[in-house]
This record gives structure tokens, sequence and C-alpha cells, in this order.
């Protein structure tokens, strides 16, 4: 148990935190949640003692094993593999002595070795980081790779691999999604589950937090409150706090029919696309948090384009790849693919498989090998590359930037359109060198919105952002007219925005007939979640059949009955939300932990439950 008992901790002359009281329970997957600033990361440093508090205590059992993700890269000729091993400092020292003993042909040093190596379980150790590296992205042929040739991305994955392979009985984990592709993402959540240990999870990504976390910490104002359930559970129960205290009826309101209209939109749509439908079930777990999203201050907007013609742009039997001295490196072939005014497609697959590379060949920076890019006159793009937060110009300000790209335009139109990026006052005249990361990646969207683009290609842009600029930005983009291609990890984004899937892999792009929670079943099924594999080309896809066999029909009476035990698992669902949402609920503490124990159980009841059903709708 980690207790804190009038727990303060300053940062400088400015208070953090204060008269924080509260333990965390063994076995416990606590997501870190609030604004950027609010001490999060501070928090972690106290827990690892590198920190002390100003006043009060933090306890922390005896002998307890603390894990985390080191914040340095490292530029080390060591081989990825023996890096990760070195997580485990009791299998690198025994290792090591067993190189030394076989070295120095010392036999009886070597019997004495193994014999420690099986006490400390060093002889699959090796498979153990090999399997950790593949489950992050990385493929075979780099294990052995020296860690300094990789890039500044893939070494905060070594990072990760490192704590997850060091024993430990507490593990923090600050933003460990960032530089994820969303396969890796989804491998790293399923370890995550399976962590016997403590877990302290900060991080942005709300579906991350809603299949991993137990208890979510909420940090606001100074004050620290620990709530039971995942991150949706504590918008609802927020939410309820926040109705107590009367917030304004008109911002709540204002904020209830945004989300209406948010919804409407998409339900239309459901008799197009089955996305439309994984949607819905998305935004429905954000019912009744109006008063939480109505607390939020950040709100953006992308301008309606200056014209919007319906063919916007299109790729014909296209091979995408890169010139190099010794002939063409091909990525992707037999491409096919365009973009109509409206259309909103979600490009998944593995990290290198090619999504950045097609996404380039779109915009035109990447020319095709083959093939023809069409692209209508009236044609405006705006692209957020994986580098365009640190392309943005060091010692300049916001407003230096926009000057850049509209040199006549007065400097109060500037003024006032940064207003609305959060950039009030003076702040639009500040140098970027003092913004954090966040504020960096929403200066780069400002940018784009500027333009008044038609097509919108966003490669990974929820990077540097946090919880209300990703709400913001969906909430944004649900609103662009134009056409959106996007690439990203957090699937609550994606799944909010996108309306269709195509998939890239293995050298072939494809329409992916299928939601989010297909693909990842997908992947299970697959058996190699996080693998990279070398592009080949394989043939142009051939359309699907219009229709399905008869012969392969579900049985009417194994449906109802799946159908039955669906529902049956959405009431007991919505009776412990309730039950969670309830104030006199935390005044018994065994009550509410054995409620949030009943929720991820139901939780992963009906998770397999619709998966059943899913896979009889498929055949019926």
């Amino acid at each position: 148990m980690i207790s804190f008992r009038n727990f303060a901790l300053r940062r400088g002359e400015r208070l953090l935190l204060s008269d924080v009281d509260l333990a965390l329970h063994a076995g416990w997957r606590v997501g870190v949640v609030g604004r950027n600033g609010t001490g999060k990361s501070s928090l972690f440093a106290a827990v690892r003692g590198e920190v002390e508090a100003d006043r009060g205590d933090l306890d922390l059992p005896n002998r307890v094993r603390v894990a985390s993700i080191a914040q340095e890269l490292p530029s080390l000729p060591d081989p990825a593999i023996d890096f990760v091993l070195g997580g485990d400092a009791a299998v690198a020292a025994v290792l090591k002595a067993e190189a030394d003993a076989l070295a120095a042909e010392d036999w009886e040093a070597v019997a004495e070795v193994h014999l420690r190596m099986a006490e400390v379980g060093a002889y699959d150790a090796s498979a153990r980081a090999g399997k950790l590296l593949h489950g992050l992205g990385f493929p075979g042929d780099t294990h052995q790779r020296a860690v300094a040739t990789f890039s500044g991305g893939w070494r905060v994955r070594l990072n990760l691999a490192r704590a997850l392979m060091t024993p430990s009985d507490l593990l923090l984990l600050d933003e460990p999604t960032n530089h994820l592709d969303l396969d890796a993402v989804l491998w790293l959540e399923q370890w995550l589950l399976k962590y016997p240990g403590t877990l302290l999870l900060i991080s942005h990504d709300r579906e991350f937090l809603d299949n991993v976390c137990t208890h979510t910490l909420h940090l606001h104002g100074g004050a620290a409150k620990l709530y039971t359930g995942n991150f949706t559970a504590f918008e609802r129960q927020r939410a309820e706090q926040l109705r107590l205290q009367q917030i304004t009826h008109e911002k709540t309101q204002a904020e209830r029919a945004h989300l209406q209209k948010f919804i409407d939109r998409f339900k239309a749509s459901a008799a197009k696309a089955k996305q439309a439908q994984s949607r819905v079930k998305r935004l429905a777990k954000m019912a009744d948090t109006e008063a939480v999203r109505a607390e939020r201050d950040v709100r953006i907007d992308f301008p309606a384009p200056v014209k919007l013609p319906h063919a916007l742009l299109r790729i014909n039997d296209g091979r995408c790849g890169y010139g190099t001295a010794s002939g063409e490196a091909v990525i992707l072939d037999h491409v096919g693919f365009g973009l109509e005014a409206g259309d909103r497609i979600g490009l998944l697959g593995p990290n290198g498989a090619g999504k950045s590379t097609l996404v380039k060949t779109l915009v035109g920076e990447l020319p095709l090998l083959a093939g023809e890019r069409y692209a209508h006159p009236d044609l405006r793009i705006g692209y957020f590359a994986q580098h365009t937060v640190e392309s943005l110009v060091a010692g300049t300000s916001p407003i230096d930037h926009l000057r850049e790209l509209s040199p006549n335009v007065a400097t109060q139109a500037f003024r006032d359109f940064l207003g609305k990026w959060s950039f009030p006052g003076d702040r639009a005249f500040e140098s970027i060198d003092g913004f954090s990361g966040g504020e960096r990646a929403r200066l780069a969207l400002a940018l784009l919105a500027w333009l008044q683009p038609n097509v919108l290609l966003l490669d990974e842009p929820t990077n540097h952002l946090d919880l209300e600029m990703r709400e913001a930005l969906a909430e944004a983009l649900s609103d662009f007219s134009g056409a959106i291609v996007l690439v990203s990890h957090d699937r609550h984004l994606i799944g909010l925005v996108s309306d269709t899937f195509w998939r890239v892999a293995d050298g072939v792009v494809r329409p992916f007939d299928g939601d989010l929670d297909e693909y990842a079943a997908w992947l299970r099924a697959r058996g190699n979640t996080g693998e990279l594999k070398a592009p080949t080309i394989a043939p142009p896809p051939t359309p699907a059949p219009a229709s399905r066999p008869a012969a392969s029909r579900a049985n009417p009476h194994r449906l109802q009955k799946a159908e039955a035990r669906v529902a049956e698992l959405e009431l007991a669902l919505a009776e412990i939300d309730a039950a969670l949402s309830d104030p006199s609920t935390y005044s018994d503490p065994a009550k509410a932990a054995g409620l949030g124990q009943r929720q991820a159980a139901l939780r992963a009841d009906l998770e397999h439950a619709e998966s059943e059903l899913l896979a009889l709708y498929e055949t019926a």
C-alpha cells in the first residue's frame, strides 16, 4: 500500500499539491489525470524518492521494487536486446559473470554461475526481452543493433521495454503510448492487464486509461481525489459532483447540444458505415459528462474551406516508396486511393508498414515511383507530419509564424485568430522556446487551420496533446466539412473521427471492413500484435462479393441467445455505473472497491459477449 498523509508538494514557489490524504492498495492500476502543470510528473518523482515532500508523509512498503521509464534518451553502443536485459540488474550481472567465466575458461566459476542463473530466471531472460521488443514493434533483425543507431522515438520505446523488463512491485509509466503506433498500444494494454504489481499511469489516451485502469487519481486545484473505476467512470462521477455544485446552466446546455449534434451527425450515417455504430457506442460512454466537458477551457475549430470540390485527390495504380542510389525501395504497390469531400479515413497498420509513406505521397512530398496522382486545381492541403512540431522555428513567436504564411494580413487579425487557439494577448508575441510540447502542437494545428484547407492529412497529431486538447481536436474534426486522412494511436480520436478504415500492411493498402474493436480482435487472431514485417509486393485487392453465400447463415436461436446475453450484461453494467456515480457509495470504501472489481469483471464479460455476437452477425 502507498499512503499519503497531509502530503504537500511545491515546485519552486508554486504549490502543486496540498493536504493530500489517500491510500493506494497493492494490485490497483491507477490512472493519474489532470491538466498539464497540476503535478502529475512531480508526484511520480516524489514516489521515486527524487523529491521530498514539503509537508506530510509519503509511505511505501519496505523493500518495494519500483520501476519507471527513464527520461534521458540513451546513445550507447550496446545491442538493443542487451540494453533491455539491463533492466533486470540481477540477470544482467549473472549473464556478465557467465561470459567472464567462459572467457577465462574457469569451469568451476561457470558451474556456480549457472546455479545463480536458475535462481534469478536468467535462462529465459533473453527470450523475455525479445518478446518485449517484438511487442513494441522492433523486428527481429534490429534486436542486435546498437542503441545509438535508433532514432529518438525508437529509443523512447527501448526505455519503455527496459522498464517493463525491470522486476517491480510498483510500476510508474509516464505517457507510455507516446511514440507508439496503435498495434504496439494494443500490445502494451494487454501486457499491463497481466502485470501483477501496482501500476501508476499518466496518459492522455482515454481509451488506454479506460481499458487498463481500475482507479483514477484526479489532480486539480492543488488537491488529489481518488475515484473507483476507469476514466469514463471518473468523468461521470465528477460530472455529478460538478452538477451538485451548480455549474453554469447555460454552459452545460451548450455542451449538451454540441454533444447531441455530434451524436446525431454520426447516427445518420449508421446505414453507410459499420464504424458509425462503433462511434455511437464510444459517444455513449461520454453521455452525462457534459459538466466535465463544460469545465474545460480549450475550444478550437477549423474554418470552413474556401472551396470544396467533390473529387479532391486520387492515386491510381500507384507505387509508393523512395528512390535510392541502387534503385527503388518500394514500400506500397498497386495503390488505388481517393479522397472526396466529406471522406474521413483512418489508416491502420503496424509502424513501418507504410502509413506515413502513403500520407507523404498524398501530400505530394514523396513522388510516385509509378502510377498517377490526380489533384483538383482547388485542392488545399493541411498536413501535420510527425516532425511538424519539431520544425517550428526556434526564437520566433506564434505571430511570426502566421506572418510568414500571410505577410500582408493585419496583426490584429492574427491576434484574434490565435486567441481562439488559446494564445491570448501577449502570449501570441512570446517566443515558442518557452512553450511546452502541447502548446507547440496546438500552434502547429493552428497554422494548418489558418490555411483553410479542404483536405487534412494528419500523421500522429496527438503525441504532445493533453486530454483536453484531444477532446477539442476530436470535436473540431467532427465539424470539419472537408476530407480527412488520420493516422493515430489514440483510439478515442480515430474512432470518433473516422467513417472508414484502410489497413496498410504487407506492401498493400486495402479497405478494412470493421471498426477498431474488430481490428484489435483481428490482430489477436493473427497472433503478431506489434510485429513489423518487411514490405512485400502483393497483387491489387479484388472487390468483395456483393453478397454472402447462403451456406454461412447464423443459427437464429444462438443469435437470439447472444443478443440477450449482451443486453443482460449491459443492464448489469449500467446498474454498477449508477451505483458508482452515487456519492454515498464512497462512505463505504470496501463497498466501492467491490463495485469497482465487479465493474471490471462485467466489462470483460461484455467485451467477450459482444465479440461472440459480432461473429454471429458476420455470418447472419
